[in-house]
């Protein structure tokens, strides 16, 4: 079967963050994805439409639009640098969609940075079908000002969304790593679901952690490629 490649319209582009930028764009007609997947982008320009990069989808399947949450990384050339100069009306290229994180049941959601893009969508499904109720999400960051969507997600989650900075001491959030006493005081019930997605040696310790203090290792759920 031959891959899929949709041709779509930047409808909207604001930064929510000093640096994670929010792409609307156009929806192929019978465009379908579950939250928690992904796609292939690229920029429609000669010199980018070969440079194909994963991100996941933000927006959820019954919008007549998606939407992708993206970091810009303004320190070399590369594909975001150049997705942060883009402008309503300039043309991205969609490929085929494919799964990441797929939703198993009540957890604990851990993100590190940038990491939060696959919960986003899935945390929007869980609150828009009241399922969201005993589920939680800790959150690292460097900074408060790092904190992608803070806003929505604490409306949505209450004192359920905890935040912790690695290089910001504040009185609003803990300044703490998400090591096992970190869990151990956040979490306690060990036997639920743990989503967890960030740089990859946060996961790969936070999952060795989670095993360690007595999870499931078929509760430990991680980006699948």
């Amino acid at each position: 079967m031959a891959a899929e490649e949709h041709i779509v319209k930047i409808l909207a582009a604001e930064f929510v963050t000093h640096n994670v930028r929010r792409f609307t764009l156009e929806k192929p007609a019978g465009y379908k994805f579950e939250p928690g997947q992904a796609t292939e982008i690229s920029i429609n320009k000669p010199e980018w439409k070969n440079e194909r990069r994963p991100f996941t989808f933000t927006s959820l399947n019954e919008w007549d639009h998606l939407e992708f949450t993206i970091k810009i990384y303004t320190d070399h050339n590369g594909v975001t640098n150049e997705l942060g100069k883009l402008q309503p009306g300039d043309e991205l290229l969609l490929h085929d969609v494919w799964g990441t994180i797929h939703y198993a049941g009540p957890g604990t959601f851990i993100a590190g940075g940038a990491g939060i893009t696959p919960f986003i969508a899935i945390l929007r499904q869980l609150h828009k079908t009241g399922k969201l109720d005993n589920n939680k999400l800790i959150f690292s960051n460097r900074t408060e000002k790092d904190i992608i969507l803070k806003d929505e997600f604490t409306t949505m989650l209450g004192d359920r969304f905890i935040n912790t900075l690695t290089q910001q001491s504040t009185p609003q959030y803990d300044n703490r790593k998400i090591d096992a006493a970190y869990l151990k005081e956040k979490v306690g019930d060990f036997n639920q679901y743990f989503y967890i997605c960030g740089p990859d040696p946060m996961v790969e310790e936070l999952e060795a952690t989670l095993l360690q203090l007595g999870t499931p290792k078929e509760k430990v759920i991680r980006e699948q490629f």
